[in-house]
């Protein structure tokens, strides 16, 4: 997590709201970081969770990111955990829940829905102070 804060800050260098995530290898070893990237890009989809799952796959050679985890500073969106999904990871781990936009816990539950092919296991909360402490700040100046 404190990698993925670490990322949430440079995002917010640019302008992008501080959100940062990595996705870790069935070892545990890093396989691919990333902040937000939207306004940098102009890329709606420039989200630090499906950045980090698309240059995952990319060091991996494929888009089943099985025995992989994601580790993310903020309750994922309904794109990003529905990218979760799409992307066989198996575990999630966040930081600060999202009332307005979270889709893993606070407004939905997409990535452990029955009704689909695959289902996450979820730890929320983990730094959440911090987490919640970086995107606090960042709205307050604006």
């Amino acid at each position: 997590m404190r990698l993925a804060l670490e990322h949430a800050r440079s995002a917010q260098v640019h302008g992008d709201v501080p959100v940062g995530a990595v996705v870790l290898g069935p070892d545990g070893t890093l396989l691919a970081s990333a902040g937000n990237e939207r306004e940098l890009t102009g890329d709606p989809t420039a989200h630090a969770e499906v950045l980090a799952l698309r240059r995952a796959a990319a060091v991996l050679g494929s888009w089943r990111l099985t025995g992989c985890s994601l580790v993310v500073t903020l309750e994922p969106c309904t794109m990003c955990a529905g990218a979760l999904v799409l992307a066989r990871v198996p575990t999630l781990v966040f930081g600060a829940y999202d009332p307005k936009a979270g889709a893993v816990a606070s407004l939905f539950d997409v990535v452990r829905d029955p009704r689909l092919n695959h289902r996450v296991e979820v730890r929320g909360g983990i730094l959440a102070a911090e987490c919640g402490a970086l995107l606090r700040d960042f709205f307050l100046t604006r």
